[in-house]
């Protein structure tokens, strides 16, 4: 599933592109893209029609356009991509959705959900009062949020013995941060994620999200990191932030700061990566 780097910049890409356009045309391929959606593909399109998209928003990795008291929630999935492209454009491969648009100077664009794997989708849903997509409104706000707010989350982290890993992964409490960028947050801040939350300061957990913010800030600039070479951004472009990862992937290879052979352990059916000595396991009891 792509990150929240990877997110954020089909975000942009998207509201540099179609902030203030109308929707001319929706077509959908397939049952699968709109089994969120239950009333159909029909009803989708015909609701969309017309719609102006007044803003292309995000809250950790759900993505969606505001079209007013309504949003098209993208779930990206594992391979989901949204892809600007010119009318007339051969369709790419695994094409499921197709949105025509003109923007606010007149141009027609077009709009492309391709999916290779098939476990994303699209939904058009009702929004709260704060305009948040009803499915999404669980989420909790995530380090680029403008309304972020580092020390609240550190309050509640702090009173829950969890590992702090798993903490930093769970989107009622932090969004977006993912296993890649948990990792890289852990290894800057020099902690083990096996350690409790209730075992760490307040600060230290401030400091700790703050790295999470600056890993996903760096990523962000370049694209984010793309290990599943089925992303790219709305432009077809892939991430390369890989290649500046100082601990997920790099499982035996020496600690950039140390030299000391970092270690990959088994966690949640996945991996965790750390540095045995910059990173010492907690101790039990």
């Amino acid at each position: 599933m792509p990150e929240l780097p990877e997110v954020e910049v089909v975000r942009r890409g998207l509201a540099a592109h179609v902030t203030g356009a109308r929707i001319t045309d929706v077509e959908t391929h397939g049952a699968r893209v709109l089994r969120r959606h239950e009333p159909g593909a029909a009803d989708f399109a015909a609701r969309l029609r017309g719609r102006t998209i007044r803003e292309v928003a995000r809250r950790g990795k759900y993505l969606w356009l505001d079209v007013g008291d309504e949003a098209v929630v993208v779930h990206l999935g594992m391979s989901g991509q949204m892809l600007l492209a010119r009318p007339g454009d051969p369709d790419p491969r695994h094409l499921h959705a197709r949105f025509g648009v003109t923007t606010g100077e007149g141009d027609p664009i077009e709009v492309h959900f391709v999916d290779q794997r098939t476990f994303g989708g699209l939904a058009l849903t009702a929004v709260d009062q704060d305009g948040i997509p009803e499915p999404v409104a669980h989420i909790a706000r995530d380090p680029f949020d403008p309304l972020f707010d580092p020390l609240a989350v550190a309050r509640r982290i702090t009173k829950r013995p969890s590992a702090i890993k798993r903490q930093l992964l769970d989107q009622t409490i932090v969004s977006g941060i993912g296993n890649i960028y948990a990792d890289e947050a852990l290894w800057r801040a020099k902690l083990h994620g096996e350690r409790p939350g209730d075992r760490l300061t307040k600060p230290a957990v401030v400091r700790l999200l703050g790295h999470a913010h600056d890993v996903m800030s760096d990523a962000l600039g370049e694209g984010g990191t793309s290990f599943d070479s089925l992303y790219v951004n709305v432009n077809g472009e892939s991430g390369y932030f890989e290649r500046s990862l100082n601990a997920y992937g790099r499982g035996g290879q020496p600690c950039r700061r140390c030299d000391t052979p970092m270690r990959r352990e088994h966690f949640m059916n996945r991996s965790s990566f750390s540095c045995p000595r910059c990173q010492p396991r907690p101790r039990r009891g």
